[in-house]
């Protein structure tokens, strides 16, 4: 019943509010009777999910504190870093005076999905990052990036998901090797084009060997958010998907494991 209600209240919030059309062909009825389809791009939190390989950071843990056997209730206690598994980089994660995770509003949060896939050229190179070329030919495959959209990095990365030595891909110095955004990228996706947010399917919007993390002062510099660990990137089509994302909601928080979803009409 909840689920039901929260995608009627999606459904009545898109057909009603000026600039967002991605999911406007889609009703509650077309929901309820699977007539669209709908990606979960979330992993499922367990003490594998990778994290940030630093020292102040530990793996998810999980225990029951009680049980239906024992004490006539099922309920367990949890313990986590921010960012870890499929999570959010709130604004006030690498700037001062953004907003952190509780702030974020719906608005920001929901909007049509701009899927890049550079995978076929991570595959010869795992430190790629994505070129405002890459950008250009993607728009002139598919047309401007819509307005609030959330542009999502499908690098091919979430195939070493479930090894965390080869997600992390460290060098014999210790070096993180994967791919991302690069600067001039992020700086234009900030300066030319309406974006809500970037999501990627590594570890980091950086790319692994950086040191400085530029993509992410620009775009929490801005104001917006950064999705990593997503999942199931691979199933969206380049564009005509919108997202819908809920981020746990941690006071003051610089960011915290997000549930995503993708509707797909």
């Amino acid at each position: 019943m909840i689920k039901i209600l929260v995608f009627l209240l999606i459904t009545t919030l898109f057909s009603s509010c000026q600039g967002y059309t991605a999911v406007s062909s889609v009703s509650f009825d077309d929901v309820r009777n699977k007539n669209c389809t709908i990606i979960d791009l979330t992993y499922a939190l367990n003490k594998n999910n990778a994290f940030w390989p630093a020292s102040a950071y530990a793996p998810f843990k999980y225990k029951a504190i009680a049980t239906l056997k024992k004490d006539g209730v099922f309920s367990g206690s949890y313990s986590t870093p921010e960012h870890l598994g499929t999570h959010i980089d709130a604004p006030n994660h690498f700037e001062d005076n953004q907003p952190s995770v509780d702030k974020l509003t719906l608005e920001t949060l929901i909007g049509p999905a701009t899927v890049i896939d550079i995978s076929d050229k991570v595959e010869n190179n795992e430190d790629y990052q994505l070129t405002i070329e890459d950008i250009s030919d993607w728009e002139k495959a598919n047309g401007r990036i819509p307005d609030g959209s959330i542009i999502l990095l499908n690098t091919g990365w979430w195939r070493r998901w479930n090894d965390y030595v080869k997600y992390k891909n460290t060098d014999t110095v210790n070096r993180l090797h994967f791919p991302g955004y690069s600067s001039m990228a992020a700086g234009f996706l900030i300066k030319e084009r309406d974006i809500n947010g970037i999501g990627i399917d590594t570890l980091s919007a950086d790319y692994g060997i950086s040191t400085d993390f530029p993509v992410h002062h620009i775009i929490n510099g801005a104001g917006k958010y950064i999705l990593e660990n997503v999942a199931n990137l691979d199933r969206l089509p380049p564009t005509g998907a919108t997202l819908i994302i809920a981020p746990i909601k941690i006071e003051g928080g610089s960011g915290g494991q997000a549930r995503i979803w993708a509707i797909v009409p």
